[in-house]
């Protein structure tokens, strides 16, 4: 009799362990039917987006100056974005990467230090980007960059 009523209760037990299945696996899945309005739309934003081009600008090295004297040196590597082909031609074939390095330079080197950019020894990276953004947008004039890159960021103690 327990035997029976086990065999039973395992019965009901794989019979609605598959009827469960059978209904969550058995709907066909919304995305699959096709695209949706989001799907396309960010396809459409890949599109415009994979026309960019990026120039990479030689590494910056900058010392950071404290009261004591050289304390520690960043070295940058800068990657600036641009719109098209048009665009990175400008940034490469005028010449204006030396130009751009200067004005880099200029720009971080009496800004880099432990009271201004680096709290706790840690170089505010978003402080960086903003000052870099800006000085591009200046030497290459407004609507030629996009974005500038930060792609390595190093800090050495001396």
């Amino acid at each position: 009799m327990k035997s029976a009523i086990l065999a039973l209760l395992a019965i009901l037990i794989l019979g609605g362990g598959a009827a469960g299945a059978y209904f969550y696996f058995g709907q066909s899945a919304e995305a699959s039917i096709g695209a949706t309005e989001e799907h396309k739309a960010a396809k459409e934003e890949h599109k415009d987006k994979s026309h960019h081009k990026f120039v990479e600008i030689e590494p910056l090295v900058l010392p950071i100056i404290d009261k004591s004297g050289v304390t520690q040196v960043v070295s940058i590597v800068v990657v600036i974005e641009v719109g098209d082909e048009k665009k990175a031609a400008m940034v490469t074939q005028l010449q204006l990467q030396p130009r751009l390095k200067d004005a880099y330079i200029q720009e971080l080197y009496g800004v880099l230090n432990r009271h201004a950019a680096m709290p706790d020894g840690v170089l505010q990276v978003g402080m960086v980007k903003e000052r870099l953004n800006t000085i591009s947008e200046k030497v290459m004039g407004e609507g030629v960059i996009e974005d500038v890159l930060l792609q390595v960021v190093n800090q050495r103690p001396i």
